[in-house]
């Protein structure tokens, strides 16, 4: 089942949305608060109700206020529509997993039928092995780990899991000839950053991608990287792997122009978003190169219109979490749609019609991450991955 995405927009538009600009549209140190300018996704009469669980506060918050964000504003085209309403409780867990617990027992408590989140990896495997048990659909916008979605029928990603973030990175890199001495930096502490580099390096060995050095850090605390720039460079690498976040990443690029060292970088999706970080110098970043599925700066009907609502809504251009954030809705109410679900009926039963629904044959849903998204049974989804580069400040789609 495709919904028509334009009628949806067209009758958002009609509806001119009155939203405020907000103050935080991409700043890691200081993120918008829920209040501002949000979008009122409210509590319509019979809707279904949503539970969120993010980071809305701490060091995580960008990516927590995003993905609520994107939500809120395909909640508010979606009830603009007129028949099926959804509602959405965001509760915060500040990227910490017992936090996170608690955050659920809250949703469960309001009355949530449905679970969207975590955000983060950690908080949403913890979640999940919850829902699964309790029995609530549950939906991530950006938790990439495989472990969340491990012996669970009930969660499902809407975000490429890090293993494909790999493997497909390390192709990608070989196919195009982008580099003939490759070196790594990863986060060893994150699961996230982790679970990529795995992925990646058991593939650059079967196809043959040269890697001369794997550097790592503990922590995205870590302010220097000269150790980890100079055995890059002192190995030769004229290609940088880095499947990591990017606060760290910032500061590589910056203590890598101090050096002299000027090889390609190439990220993955955690980096998204590196462009508005504030006080970041933007030309630092040009040349990098990041698998995404969400491309601001794309000229599609169906991006051009969101990112005029986001930046309506909340100053700043969306990232992908926030793209992700707002596909997760839409996946939400095409198969709420399709499989007949309403507001009366129990999480368990919700989810039990989800579960069917969302692995059907035929079922897809396009969006602003993918075309034609599709799920397995395993939960992952099926989407085409998008290479960028940035070029004059901007994303521009390889």
């Amino acid at each position: 089942m495709k919904m028509n995405r334009a009628l949806s927009l067209a009758l958002a538009g009609a509806l001119g949305l009155s939203m405020l600009a907000g103050c935080g549209g991409g700043s890691a140190n200081a993120p918008a608060p829920a209040e501002s300018g949000a979008p009122e996704s409210g509590s319509p009469a019979g809707a279904i109700l949503i539970g969120g669980i993010g980071p809305l506060t701490g060091s995580n918050a960008v990516y927590g206020q995003a993905t609520k964000q994107g939500a809120e504003i395909a909640i508010q085209e979606i009830n603009a529509l007129g028949g099926l309403q959804l509602a959405l409780d965001s509760q915060d867990d500040e990227g910490d997993t017992e936090k996170s617990l608690n955050a659920y027992n809250t949703l469960k408590d309001n009355g949530a039928q449905i679970i969207y989140g975590c955000t983060t990896t950690g908080p949403c495997v913890a979640v999940a092995a919850e829902t699964n048990s309790d029995r609530y659909f549950q939906i991530t916008p950006s938790a990439s780990s495989t472990d969340v979605t491990a012996g669970k029928d009930n969660v499902f990603q809407v975000c490429f899991t890090d293993p494909n973030q790999g493997i497909t990175a390390a192709n990608y890199i070989k196919d195009n000839g982008l580099g003939t001495k490759v070196a790594i930096i990863y986060n060893n502490g994150d699961p996230y950053s982790t679970g990529i580099y795995n992925s990646f390096q058991a593939t650059a060995d079967e196809i043959g991608l040269e890697i001369v050095t794997v550097q790592t850090f503990p922590d995205d605390s870590n302010t220097d990287y000269n150790v980890q720039l100079s055995a890059a460079k002192d190995a030769g690498a004229d290609l940088v792997f880095m499947p990591i976040y990017y606060n760290p990443a910032s500061l590589v690029l910056s203590q890598a122009k101090s050096m002299g060292y000027a090889p390609t970088f190439f990220g993955c999706d955690g980096m998204d978003g590196i462009l508005d970080l504030e006080g970041f110098d933007k030309s630092l970043a040009e040349g990098l190169m990041l698998m995404t599925p969400f491309n601001a700066w794309a000229e599609d009907e169906r991006t051009v219109n969101f990112v005029a609502e986001y930046q309506e809504a909340y100053g700043g251009l969306p990232n992908q979490f926030a793209a992700d954030g707002y596909d997760c809705m839409y996946a939400i109410y095409e198969a709420c749609t399709a499989a007949g679900i309403t507001a009366d009926m129990s999480a368990e039963e919700v989810c039990d019609a989800l579960i069917a629904q969302f692995t059907a044959d035929g079922f897809s849903v396009d969006g602003l991450t993918g075309t034609g998204m599709s799920w397995a049974e395993n939960g992952e989804v099926t989407k085409a991955p998008v290479v960028v580069k940035v070029e004059g400040g901007v994303y521009v789609t390889q």
